[in-house]
């Protein structure tokens, strides 16, 4: 791995650790009597998003109890993953590999995230909190 792909990997780690030990601390912070509040962000350009709760998905991976289920599908071009948040703790998929870079997720323990995918080949993702949770989605 060049130094340039390296210190680009550490950078987007320890970005996604200071986001999750934040909204750990956010959920930790004994106020358990107002409502959770969610937070949108607004997709890289180029990458194809939606986080409505009725948008037509072919796939759904769950994301709980510390695994992505299924961690393994084959979609054709065009389809759409949908992976939805259920666990305790946070997380968030993040792709493995230049091709599976546009894969990236907020970091979250509720709710839903999509990727439409519009190129066939294998694309490989994690949680970068967990890195032994792994998926991959092959497209063709």
């Amino acid at each position: 791995m060049s130094m340039v792909r390296h210190r680009a990997a550490s950078a987007r780690f320890i970005t996604a650790t200071v986001v999750a030990a934040a909204l750990f601390a956010a959920g930790c912070s004994g106020d358990s009597g107002k409502a959770a509040t969610t937070t949108t962000l607004k997709p890289r350009p180029g990458v194809t998003t939606t986080t409505q709760q009725h948008a037509p998905t072919n796939l759904t991976v769950e994301v709980d109890n510390m695994k992505f289920s299924p961690a393994d599908a084959t979609i054709k071009v065009g389809e759409t993953v949908t992976w939805k948040f259920s666990d305790k703790a946070p997380h968030n998929v993040q792709g493995i590999g230049d091709k599976s870079m546009v894969i990236n997720s907020p970091i979250t323990d509720k709710g839903e995230w999509s990727y439409t995918f519009t190129q066939p080949g294998t694309y490989r993702y994690m949680c970068t909190i967990h890195p032994d949770m792994r998926g991959t989605i092959t497209v063709k």
